[in-house]
């Protein structure tokens, strides 16, 4: 009986267990289920989960690559890289010392590793450059040609030329040169105007050395109407960051329809190369002074005849003006565009044609950029109220200071000057209340140099007539002819003296 008892327990017993395993496994299945999202989202690198490729992004890559690579292979052969060679006459720096009588002059040469050179040296440039006409017309940088005596033209095809340089325009850093040749490549130009500020463009040319010729890099239009940048006279950059080196200076800077909308002229670096911040001058500008180059064989500028200044932002407190722009009107010349026209001082040019003033080198370009006997509208601020002024342009002559700050340069004799201001007076140490104008520069190898001029003396009278404004110095001096004698009357620190000499030919 026991026997029998035990084992229908045991049976018991094993059904029980057979039973319950069953809803531990069930259980620890649905635990197991639950808990593996929970544990997967924690983990730091999940596998990602498959996913089909954006087949439409790829396809909208793929075509700005073939329009970057279509547009280089079309703009590539207008691109030339310029060589120059310039003659530099060296001296030999070592002027003796009292051991030479002992052991000779190049006794203690024989211990340097680089004796200092004599003779004449080779300097040599490289830069670039754009074909704009078929015949052999090529625009570039005046930096790149400037004192050359030998420049040569690779295109891209490896054909090298001999180039004359047509004519330069120092105030915009800008060059002509041609080439003997025939059925050229000639790049298309732009509208410069209506480049926006975001629109992706490709720079070409020869950065560095020879062998990295007509590289290609791409880049936005960062900004548009830089000035004051300190890089030329007349200023109003295209700036890209589009990698620009040096060797560029004279290349394309292109749209993505392979029209030419800026020559690549500079850099603003820390470290001597490209640091995202390049300067091309607008093509609208460059083709002006290509065409009078070409056309006129001279630069033709438009002139208003004020001297003007930037508004500060304590001038445009003062003047209780809602924003620091624009230009004040400290004089108008007499007999000026701008007299004729009824501007006058203390007047606040905003406006041009229609397009806001921000400073006095970006209103000097603009109106430099026109051509004389045109008529320009301007919204000037006088006594509270805007007026608009029509004004009908003169022609900027070498005599006449057109926008100016009291500054004139005079080629023929090498000497710069300018009106005395209170900053040139204190830089320059002048007593108050004197009269005249200051010499501000004065070019090496020219008369003004060799009669001994000096950056600093101030010229009261020129041929025994008063000197008080650059008006007057500008009047005398256009009149003066070649072989003409002329005597300035100087101040130099405490003392005062004459200087005459004969005016040189152009």
């Amino acid at each position: 009986m026991k026997k029998r008892n035990f084992s229908n327990h045991a049976w018991m017993y094993i059904f029980a267990g057979v039973l319950i395993g069953l809803i531990i496994a069930a259980g620890f299945r649905w635990t197991h289920k639950i808990q593996a999202e929970p544990t997967a989202m924690l983990t730091s690198n999940p596998a990602p989960a498959a996913q089909a490729p954006d087949l439409q992004g790829i396809s909208v890559a793929q075509q700005l690559s073939n329009t970057f690579a279509a547009v280089a292979q079309e703009v590539n052969p207008s691109v030339v890289t310029i060589f120059t060679e310039t003659d530099v006459k060296v001296q030999q720096q070592f002027s003796g010392t009292p051991f030479d009588q002992f052991f000779g002059k190049d006794f203690f040469g024989q211990f340097y590793q680089n004796p200092q050179p004599r003779g004449n040296l080779k300097q040599m440039g490289l830069g670039s450059g754009v074909i704009v006409s078929s015949n052999g017309i090529i625009l570039t940088n005046n930096h790149v040609v400037k004192d050359a005596d030998h420049i040569k033209v690779k295109l891209m095809d490896g054909r090298e030329f001999k180039a004359k340089v047509k004519g330069t325009d120092p105030p915009t850093d800008l060059a002509v040169i041609t080439i003997d040749a025939k059925g050229l490549t000639p790049l298309p130009f732009g509208n410069s105007d209506k480049a926006r500020v975001g629109d992706m463009v490709l720079a070409i040319g020869s950065p560095l050395n020879p062998q990295l010729e007509h590289t290609v890099t791409s880049g936005i239009i960062s900004a548009k109407g830089r000035s004051g940048v300190g890089l030329s006279k007349y200023e109003d950059y295209i700036q890209t960051d589009a990698a620009i080196n040096p060797g560029n200076s004279g290349g394309a800077l292109v749209n993505l329809r392979g029209e030419l909308v800026g020559i690549n002229s500079a850099i603003a670096t820390q470290t001597g190369g490209f640091i995202g911040i390049g300067f091309a001058v607008p093509v609208n500008l460059a083709k002006k002074v290509m065409d009078d180059i070409i056309e006129k064989g001279k630069v033709v500028r438009g002139w208003l005849g004020v001297y003007i200044q930037s508004i500060t932002p304590e001038l445009a407190k003062a003047m209780k003006l809602k924003t620091a722009k624009g230009v004040i009107i400290s004089k108008v010349q007499k007999g000026s565009p701008a007299e004729k026209a009824g501007l006058k001082e203390e007047d606040v040019i905003l406006r041009l044609n229609g397009k806001e003033v921000h400073n006095s080198t970006e209103l000097s370009t603009w109106i430099s950029s026109i051509d004389p006997k045109t008529t320009i509208t301007l919204e000037v601020l006088r006594d509270g109220k805007v007026q608009t002024v029509p004004v009908k342009l003169g022609e900027l002559s070498p005599n006449v200071q057109q926008l100016a700050s009291g500054k004139v340069t005079n080629s023929r004799i090498g000497l710069q000057v300018s009106n005395i201001t209170n900053t040139l007076a204190k830089k320059y140490s002048l007593p108050s209340g004197l009269s005249g104008i200051v010499v501000t520069g004065v070019k090496p190898n020219t008369i003004a140099a060799d009669v001994g001029l000096q950056e600093g003396d101030v010229i009261m009278k020129v041929n025994r007539r008063t000197i008080n404004n650059v008006d007057d110095f500008n009047k005398i001096m256009g009149k003066v002819k070649a072989g003409e004698n002329l005597m300035f009357y100087l101040r130099r620190g405490e003392g005062n003296f004459f200087v005459a000499f004969t005016v040189p030919g152009k």
